[in-house]
């Protein structure tokens, strides 16, 4: 049986594993913490600021009963990972481990969680946390920016504390107490998450998506026939169902890299936002929607989203271009 990477659910070329020089590449693989390259590198994952979070919220509650400096949470991926944390009377620090990704603005953050015994259990966002004001994003509007995934990991590390030290239930707030600051260098601001960071992880876990690795990818879509890239993990998902005969191939961001032999039988699948504003920055310009995401679930007939196809199209002519639904329902597909 080929090795499988836990988080992606990608097999493992044996060869990758035989250039790798180190010794225990195959535990490293299968912790989930390490991506193998092509070349046989190993790059560390970082931990996404759910994981970070649910951390803080299990090791506030752990020290209503005694101290402790590391706790172990599960993530959505199904792994299980041990954290450094400061616990000590219901007050729990964790801080974001960004791996090998050279570029997280979030790297090295403190996430802080209070936690009380109460009659049943509640997580609420407190500073630093940033606030939904638009639709079509990781909650609903006016709703705190925790994504659903983040919040389930969140309930669950707590559910495992409150049980561990014979509660009835907790009540945790959690805070970021440089969220305000570092939102100001994300994203958040300019599609709709005001006043803080978003807690978000699907599979828990943040990929090291720098530029060794996407040229490593790069190689790997010239060897085979049948390709399908995606840009993000939905896409991910969902495309080894419909082209379940084709390499999948995470690409993230890195759309100006893409390059197909004509005679290759190519596919680009994923959400809408990424790749229409690739070929069409100005998208959204005089809409009056903050975010792809919104136009897509107000308007979906929007000509605007046709032309943006017809620019991806015009960019990568010989490629079938397939745009999802966050469900994995095909929303737009141009052969």
């Amino acid at each position: 049986m080929p090795e499988v990477d836990p988080v992606t659910g990608l097999e493992i070329s044996p060869g990758w594993i035989t250039r790798s020089s180190d010794p225990d590449v195959l535990a490293k693989i299968r912790s989930g913490r390490w991506v193998i390259l092509s070349d046989g590198r190993l790059l560390r994952r970082g931990l996404t600021t759910g994981t970070t979070a649910a951390a803080a919220c299990k090791g506030a509650v752990l020290s209503l009963k005694s101290p402790l400096d590391s706790v172990e949470v599960s993530t959505p991926a199904g792994l299980r990972v041990s954290l450094p944390i400061r616990a000590k009377d219901g007050v729990g620090v964790a801080i974001k481990d960004s791996g090998d990704h050279q570029f997280d603005v979030t790297r090295g953050i403190e996430v802080i969680a209070t936690a009380s015994a109460s009659e049943q259990t509640e997580i609420l966002a407190g500073e630093g946390i940033g606030l939904i004001t638009k639709a079509g994003l990781c909650a609903a509007q006016g709703k705190p920016a925790i994504s659903r995934s983040a919040r389930k990991q969140l309930m669950a590390a707590v559910d495992e504390a409150v049980q561990a030290v014979g509660l009835e239930g907790a009540r945790v707030e959690i805070g970021i107490p440089r969220g305000r600051e570092i939102a100001e260098r994300t994203l958040n601001p300019k599609v709709g998450v005001h006043g803080g960071i978003s807690i978000l992880g699907s599979t828990g876990f943040v990929e090291p998506w720098n530029d060794h690795l996407a040229e490593s990818k790069a190689e790997e879509l010239g060897a085979h026939q049948k390709v399908v890239v995606t840009t993000g993990r939905t896409g991910l998902k969902f495309s080894r169902i419909l082209f379940p005969d084709h390499f999948a191939v995470l690409i993230g961001s890195e759309l100006d890299r893409l390059s197909f032999r004509r005679e290759q039988d190519s596919v680009l699948c994923g959400l809408p936002a990424l790749i229409l504003k690739w070929a069409w920055p100005e998208l959204l310009q005089g809409t009056g929607y903050g975010t792809v995401a919104e136009m897509v679930e107000k308007d979906p007939g929007c000509p605007r989203i046709d032309r943006a196809l017809e620019r991806v199209k015009a960019r990568l002519p010989h490629t079938r271009i397939v745009l999802l639904h966050k469900n994995g329902k095909v929303f737009r597909e141009v052969s």
